[in-house]
Order: structure tokens, then sequence, then C-alpha cells
């Protein structure tokens, strides 16, 4: 695997329990960090600040990722954007430490650490701050978002409703009630 922007060398670290390196930079935001209406823009900075550190099976990767959010708002469809930090904790195992034939192997609780002692980040990173987008976002708690009818921002008219006649009842509506008749 070539090294990049969101990978890390922990030879140093092989063999050397109690070792710790520091990992603080910043990235650019791969492709496809995103949910449906928010994400990370691809190419905008992502701050890593981050410990790796040498236990007795492979490298615990701890510390924080830090982005800036971009999106719609899930009700009035406003541009809405904030900065998001998420808490990273994950264990790399090395290769001769892994248990390819244990369900633990495929588990996201330990990843492996690549064969040229390489650790990719995006994965982990992606796994991580995709999930704490928020699934219904919003541009403030109490947004009262479209009309579902025509659109009408509710923002500015809060009373603003439709005329609704129920279906059954809607033929009766061309009815001529007029009882006054000239017979």
């Amino acid at each position: 695997m070539a090294k990049s922007e969101l990978s890390a060398d922990v030879k140093e670290l092989k063999g050397k329990p109690g070792t710790q390196q520091h990992l603080s930079r910043t990235a650019a935001v791969p492709a496809d960090f995103a949910a449906v209406l928010v994400g990370f823009p691809e190419g905008s900075d992502l701050d890593l600040d981050l410990r790796l550190e040498s236990v007795h099976e492979g490298v615990l990767m701890t510390g924080t990722a830090s982005a800036q959010v971009a999106g719609q708002c899930g009700r009035c469809l406003d541009e809405i954007g904030y900065p998001l930090t998420v808490d990273v904790m994950q264990l790399f195992v090395y290769p001769d430490r892994a248990q390819p034939d244990s369900e633990e192997a495929d588990s996201e609780d330990e990843r492996v650490i690549g064969e040229e002692l390489i650790i990719d980040l995006e994965p982990v990173l992606r796994d991580l701050m995709v999930s704490a987008l928020p699934f219904q976002p919003v541009c403030r708690e109490d947004c009262p978002g479209l009309c579902s009818q025509c659109g009408f921002r509710m923002e500015e008219d809060p009373e603003h409703a439709h005329e609704q006649l129920d279906p059954r009842w809607a033929a009766l509506a061309d009815l001529d009630l007029n009882t006054d008749q000239d017979n």
C-alpha cells in the first residue's frame, strides 16, 4: 500500500509495547465521506490529532478527527454547516496476530495492519465520521420546514394552510344546493 495522507507507518512501534507516536496533520477529506443530505466536502480539511501506541496485539490508535460538515436542512432545504469532532479509538492488529478463522477477524473492532506495517486510516475515519452525521439534519431544532403541498416556507407564515376536502365528499362540492326554485 502506498503511503498517503491518511496512512501511518508503524514500523518503529512493532515489538516495543508502550512506545508511542503522535500523528498531528491536516489531510484532504476523501470522496464519499457523506450521508444523504450532509457530509464532509471532498478535499476540505480533515484535522487529525492521534496517538499511536504499541501494544502486544498491535497498535492502539486514540485521539480525535475534525472536519467541517456541509449540507442541507432536511426540513427547509437551507444550507447548513458546522464543525464536527469525533473521538477515535481503534485497535489495529499485526498480520501475524490476526485470527483469520475466527468471527472476530471480520469485526470492525479489530482491523489488521498492512503487510508493510502501514495503517490505512481512511476506512476507520469514514466509519466514525459518517456515522456521527445526523440522519435527519436540521438548520435548527424548531425549523418548521416547507409546506408539503406547495413548498411554501412555513417560517414566513406559520398559519399557512390549504383547504383539504375529504375525497369521499369531493363530488358533492360541485352540486348546486340552491333550494330556491321558482315553479
